[in-house]
């Protein structure tokens, strides 16, 4: 899966261990997400996801921002409604299958995110940002409001956070970004790439069969009610202490040792 021709590749792949990097690479579009992108980056998180051997995955771009949205060259040369909602149904999609992925993702932030950039980093699990960046849902100043943009913003912070981002298009700070919980952490850039390894190397430490379940469980019961959501985490947590790790976890718990994950 290692990309090899990266001056044609729109997204790389590199494996390390356990862990999967996936960047994008259109540096002199700002990674703008073209139809092609969105396509490789479909594809790539697809076989990622059925890779049993990947812990975790890091989402990074080259040049010197992250994401830039949608490609609006790209967009303004389509002549209706219906090729414009086919190109946001795809990128719809893509972002759903980050949150489908067995592995945790994790964005790492180093430049500016706006609009579905933004998104992206809304959408993966974790992220870590760097002091250089800068996060907008900027489509009110196009006359597009970022609607598509506002449904992962607006899991991710909270209502009036997500609103005044999206009613201004003003862009926010990487400090102001982790305050309303858009990441997880920030530092500075020299230290993005360390913050960013110890966090993979911590979740991958973990059992492989609890992040994966509890992954799925936990964006599942989000869209529950509370009563039912109860239910299906209790039915979820109850078998995890019936699986080889869950049974080797409490094992090496009682035992005060380092856990063996099967």
């Amino acid at each position: 899966m290692d990309a090899t021709n990266e001056a044609e590749e729109l997204v790389l792949v590199t494996i390390t261990g356990e862990v999967a990097t996936v960047t994008l690479n259109r540096p002199n579009q700002f990674n703008a997400l073209s139809t092609a992108l969105i396509h490789e980056l479909q594809t790539a998180i697809d076989r990622i996801a059925g890779d049993a051997s990947i812990r975790v995955v890091v989402l990074a771009a080259r040049g010197r921002g992250f994401c830039s949205g949608h490609d609006l060259k790209e967009i303004r040369a389509m002549e209706t409604v219906e090729q414009v909602e086919s190109l946001f149904a795809r990128c719809s999609a893509m972002m759903v299958g980050f949150t489908r992925m067995p592995q945790p993702v994790i964005a790492k932030v180093h430049g500016l995110a706006t609009a579905a950039g933004c998104q992206l980093v809304a959408t993966c699990d974790l992220a870590v940002a760097s002091t250089a960046a800068t996060f907008a849902t900027p489509g009110v100043d196009i006359g597009a409001f970022c609607a598509t943009p506002g449904v992962a913003l607006g899991r991710a912070v909270g209502r009036k956070a997500a609103m005044e981002m999206l009613l201004t298009g003003a862009p926010i700070t990487a400090e102001r970004a982790c305050a309303v919980g858009l990441v997880n952490r920030v530092v500075t850039p020299e230290a993005l790439d360390s913050e960013v390894g110890a966090l993979v190397a911590l979740i991958a430490s973990k059992s492989a069969t609890a992040i994966r379940t509890g992954k799925q469980l936990f964006y599942r019961q989000l869209e529950m009610p509370l009563v039912e959501a109860y239910g299906v985490a209790g039915h979820a947590i109850a078998c995890d202490f019936f699986t080889p790790d869950g049974q080797e976890g409490v094992d090496a718990f009682l035992g005060k040792r380092v856990p063996q994950w099967r």
